[in-house]
């Protein structure tokens, strides 16, 4: 049996190019699977390119899967939960400040 392995490449972007977008085939992970990640809303893509700031929630994705063997739609699941949980911690920063 052959095995593939995945491999994420960390991009580092400043602030002022946030914006930008990346190839997909330039991450270092199967299209397809960014495609498929991109259908359950993880990451956008827009003509083989997802934008500069989804990097870093794709390479989340990645290791979700290839640390905890989280499929998919359950890696989705997580990523969401992880987002509110994020805002929510923030609201509480902003909250303590008052």
């Amino acid at each position: 049996m052959k095995k593939l392995y995945l491999q994420v490449f960390r991009h580092t972007l400043s602030r002022e190019n946030e914006e930008a977008w990346v190839n997909i085939e330039s991450l270092g992970v199967h299209p397809e699977i960014v495609v498929r990640l991109a259908e359950l809303g993880i990451v956008e893509v827009y003509r083989g390119h997802m934008p500069a700031h989804h990097v870093r929630r794709l390479q989340k994705a990645m290791r979700l899967r290839s640390s905890l063997g989280v499929n998919l739609p359950g890696t989705a699941v997580i990523l969401d939960l992880l987002d509110r949980m994020e805002m929510l911690q923030d609201e509480i920063e902003r909250l303590k400040r008052r």
